[in-house]
């Protein structure tokens, strides 16, 4: 490879964005996640029906509604108090906890 090859590639890889960095960690979203547990269940299963089923979410869905809780654009009176505390790396570690779950395999007719 020579030295302008080099450069272009170097300029191309800058250009993506370091998800791999910013994915958060499932291992302290599980520890971090325990007042979560009260309403969406340890793993993501909804513990009653007028809660959602977060468990095999995608994560960068889960981030947006966490910061849209934080920060008021989303309301919800129990969900914006607890969102308040949360750090972008907790949200980020919560979110990559209830990603890495079991979600849904289907729907089922009520």
């Amino acid at each position: 490879m020579n030295k302008f090859q080099s450069t272009v590639a170097v300029t191309l890889l800058s250009l993506i964005p370091a998800v791999g960095f910013s994915a958060g960690n499932a291992a302290e979203g599980k520890n971090k996640s325990t007042v979560c547990h009260a309403c969406h269940g340890p793993t993501g299963k909804s513990v009653e029906p007028i809660y959602p089923n977060l468990g095999g979410q995608q994560q960068s869905y889960l981030i947006k509604t966490l910061e849209g809780f934080r920060d008021g654009s989303r309301q919800n009176v129990i969900m914006n108090g607890f969102a308040a505390t949360l750090s972008d790396a907790d949200i980020k570690d919560i979110s990559a906890w209830y990603a890495s779950q079991s979600g849904l395999l289907e729907m089922q007719a009520k």
